[in-house]
């Protein structure tokens, strides 16, 4: 019995030791990726975009080399050069655009603040005068006094967030020179990578083993579709947040509901911003030049938007995955809240790829449930 209680502490004593073992290595791995991914993807930014561009126009290159029978490198070289001569130019006309727009607008602020806010101030504080008038004259003087202030405070705010915002565009200005040299390095890279994908992924390829070279053409191979479907999962959520907002706006009268609906929708995908980036400016703006109705419209309305949109995401990203909806939430917060954009897509696709290998045995994370 003493030998039976002995070997049963050991036991129990050497699955501690494998547990701290096996966390420990996890541990080191995701604070090898942690740096990587905070410190060393920033560095290497141009060159990963590079690839991604290069990936992304394979295919396409090798159809069209094929059938046009032309080398794979002219091939190459006309494909790249007409998708960054397309996409550069729609984004050079939308930043040109909204860069001249937005500075105009910060630049007028004080003129707007002075001309159409000020006045709804002065109305309200005239109103509430006129009520202490009535309750208790005494109190005229304090609430002029307030009066003031407030308006002299509203006023200096308002300049001051011109100044910063216009000082805020002006450091993006000063800060294109740097992004000029890194988007040429992007665009030489994405060349040359084109031009001899086949070359360079080989030889990649050729420096691993014959089960390692599997397990990544595996992850590989798993990551893009997942991609594809977390792409189609939120194409879905923008087009029912679209017709959420078209028919809500047009319910509360707005004018261009469709139009507006549309810029919302598009908008709602930042992660930061979202739907209230516009809707709550647009409420309190609306309130204060005197349209209560319409402010209170706004104001059901995205509330309907933000319950049904933390209610389907998960659920419909999730279930895309194959992740729980409670474990897909928690991983996009917390990816939003490490790495921004990126940890908001990466974490739940993550965590789906180690799903997928622990169910292969690729690797031994979790727990098999013992019903299959």
């Amino acid at each position: 019995m003493r030998q039976k209680g002995r070997g049963d502490r050991r036991m129990k004593t050497e699955e501690r030791r494998a547990f701290i073992i096996n966390f420990l290595y996890y541990a080191i791995w995701l604070a090898i990726a942690f740096v990587i991914l905070r410190y060393g993807l920033p560095m290497l930014t141009p060159f990963v975009a590079a690839f991604v561009i290069a990936y992304l126009l394979n295919t396409p290159i090798c159809f069209a080399a094929n059938r046009l029978r032309l080398p794979r490198k002219a091939m190459a070289i006309l494909a790249v050069l007409l998708f960054y001569c397309t996409v550069g130019s729609l984004i050079a006309l939308l930043f040109i655009k909204l860069f001249s727009s937005g500075r105009v607008l910060f630049s007028n602020l004080p003129a707007i603040y002075s001309h159409y806010i000020e006045p709804v101030f002065a109305a309200v504080f005239s109103s509430i005068e006129q009520t202490v008038l009535r309750m208790d004259p005494s109190l005229i003087g304090t609430m002029e006094e307030l009066e003031g202030h407030f308006a002299q405070s509203a006023g200096q705010m308002v300049s001051s967030l011109s100044m910063d915002a216009v000082g805020w565009i002006s450091g993006i200005a000063s800060s294109l020179p740097g992004l000029f040299i890194e988007l040429l390095l992007m665009i030489i890279t994405t060349f040359f990578i084109a031009a001899d994908y086949d070359k360079l992924t080989g030889f990649c390829l050729r420096q691993m083993g014959e089960k390692p070279k599997g397990i990544f053409l595996n992850i590989q191979s798993y990551v893009v579709g997942t991609l594809f479907v977390c792409i189609r999962s939120y194409a879905l959520i923008m087009s029912i947040t679209f017709v959420e907002l078209a028919v809500g706006l047009t319910l509360i009268g707005v004018k261009n509901s469709v139009l507006i609906a549309f810029v919302i929708a598009v908008f709602d995908i930042l992660p930061v911003l979202g739907t209230g980036g516009i809707m709550i400016p647009w409420m309190v703006i609306t309130a204060v030049m005197g349209n209560p109705r319409l402010a209170i419209g706004l104001l059901v309305v995205y509330l309907v938007i933000t319950v049904i949109r933390n209610i389907i995401e998960p659920k419909i990203v999730g279930s895309q995955i194959g992740l729980h909806p409670v474990v897909t939430l928690v991983s996009m917060f917390a990816g939003a809240q490490l790495f921004g954009v990126l940890g908001l897509f990466g974490f739940p696709i993550g965590l789906s790829l180690l799903g997928y290998l622990n169910d292969t045995d690729t690797i031994r994370i979790f727990k098999k449930s013992e019903v299959e």
